[in-house]
């Protein structure tokens, strides 16, 4: 169908565009934890993330969040490759709290780079619509 679209000369419309209509402005954080630490040890396995997630995320974003396991990669000061296990964790809340909502995120990755050594918790933000 799509491809009929597309040769008929209309656009395709993908995504909430289809539902323009749908939903409330929200902001869409989603921060990306590291395992492996600097100084050798173990990196922080499943129970020490969940452990943090139930200190320091839940009581921030109590409403919910989602948590996705991954594999990343990234350079580090030194100019190598790392290879790590990582955890994703997408939160949604209203535009209308985000500066508020910004000061707990930004504890949130404070908390986990001083407490597991590590020298960053990534961070991307987006404007969304969302509809519970």
């Amino acid at each position: 169908m799509l491809a009929a679209l597309l040769g008929a000369g209309i656009p395709a419309l993908v995504g909430a565009a289809l539902h323009a209509d749908t939903g409330k402005p929200y902001q869409e954080t989603r921060l990306y934890f590291g395992t492996e630490r600097p100084d050798g040890r173990e990196p922080v396995g499943e129970r020490e993330f969940m452990r943090f997630l139930d200190r320091e995320i839940t009581p921030a974003f109590p409403e919910g969040l989602t948590v996705h396991d991954g594999y990343g990669q990234w350079r580090g000061r030194d100019g190598k490759s790392i290879r790590e296990t990582s955890y994703e964790v997408v939160l949604l809340y209203p535009e209308k709290e985000a500066d508020e909502r910004d000061a707990r995120i930004e504890r949130i990755r404070k908390a986990y780079e001083d407490q597991y050594r590590q020298d960053s918790v990534g961070r991307s933000d987006d404007k969304v619509t969302a509809e519970f």
